[in-house]
Order: C-alpha cells, then structure tokens, then sequence
C-alpha cells in the first residue's frame, strides 16, 4: 500500500519515465500497456495464471478507468469463462471469486480525450466483498455458468446478470474455441470472459470515496 500510495497522483506516462518502462508508439492499441505498467511497478507475480495477482498476499489488481465525475468508464474484465468440463463446478471453487476475494482497485482517469500517457492515477484501495456483495456475484455465477452446462451458451448476452455479465473475449471472430452444445456434443463459439458490470464497479468507489 505504500508503493500504492506513493503513485497516486502519478500520470502513467510519468510512471512510466520513472521506471524506464517501454512504451509502445500506439497505446491506444496497447490495451494492456497500463495493466503491464502498474503491475510491475507494485511487483504483481502472477502473469496470466489464474491466481491473484499478488499471489503471496492472495490480493488481485484491478486498475480502473474512471470519468472527471468518478464514474467507471468500462466493464472489468474478471477471469476466461470455463465452457466445458463445468457440471460440479462451484461458486466457492471458481477462479472468479479467488479473483474477487481481495482486490486491489487503482481508478485511473480515463477519458477518451486524454492520451494514455497523460491519465492520472487515482488513490488504491483494498476490497473484500461484502457477504451481500458476495451472493450477488454467486447468484450470476450461478444462473450463466448453468447455460453453459446445459449447452445454452449462445443464450448467454451482455444482458444477463445484474452486477456480472459473460460476453465474448476474443481478439477476433476467427478465435473460437469447443463449448457444450446443445444436445451435448462439442461446437465451436467465441471464447467467452467474466466481466463486472460498471453499476457494480460504480457502487464499490462510491463506498469508498463517500461519493
């Protein structure tokens, strides 16, 4: 948290500078570029494994892109959608409450006017889930990951769940990857994602901010 902290107030071009981190000449293609950066500034360990990021201290880091009136500006993405294999599966198992046990918000100033290099850390701050929090996100899990075993992943939309949504996460139409379908067998879809809904996002900074 000291390290945390210590940034806040940073642009993360000035971060960036700091820690002779490369910079691509696109950021705006470079959609990781932040999460890369702030990672290795608060020495994260975990990569692409599906464990916290901070996998000692079992704590995920989220950054966060907020708007000049403190409002998430984008859903977050959680953790890759498990398609096959999930009948047993639980809530208390899943690789999405591992992540969201204890997490690590960084609210980064992201509006679209302002270049990456220019965006304004914000003040981090730890999280648990409340336990109503917690049967919220067990509940979506619940009802999406039941689609899915019963073959009905295509029935899954962006509209479904009310503070967790699955949609597809994919670099393009071309990636697709075996899911259950509907009589059972294996079919091809799009690789799908958990993402928290920004209502969510939004609720957790005003608590904590008193917004």
């Amino acid at each position: 948290m000291q390290r945390v902290d210590a940034i806040a107030g940073l642009t993360l071009g000035q971060l960036a500078e700091q820690y002779q981190f490369k910079t691509p000449d696109d950021l705006l293609r470079e959609k990781g570029w932040t999460g890369q950066l702030i990672e290795y500034v608060l020495g994260a360990t975990a990569g692409s494994k599906p464990t916290p990021d901070f996998e000692e201290l079992g704590i995920e880091l989220k950054t966060l892109p907020i708007s000049f009136k403190g409002k998430p500006l984008e859903t977050t993405f959680v953790s890759v959608t498990p398609l096959l294999n999930v009948t047993g599966m639980t809530w208390q198992q899943s690789t999405v409450r591992k992540k969201l046990n204890h997490v690590l918000w960084l609210p980064i100033l992201g509006e679209r006017e302002i270049l990456p290099f220019h965006r304004t850390i914000g003040s981090g701050f730890l999280w648990q889930p409340s336990a109503e929090q917690d049967a919220l996100l067990q509940r979506d899990w619940e009802e999406q990951m039941e689609l899915i075993a019963l073959g009905r992943v295509d029935e899954i939309s962006g509209h479904l769940g009310d503070v967790m949504q699955i949609r597809p996460k994919a670099a393009n139409s071309k990636a697709l990857t075996d899911a259950i379908g509907p009589n059972g067998q294996i079919v091809q879809t799009l690789p799908r994602g958990f993402y928290l809904k920004t209502s969510f996002t939004g609720e957790i900074l005003k608590q904590q901010f008193q917004l």
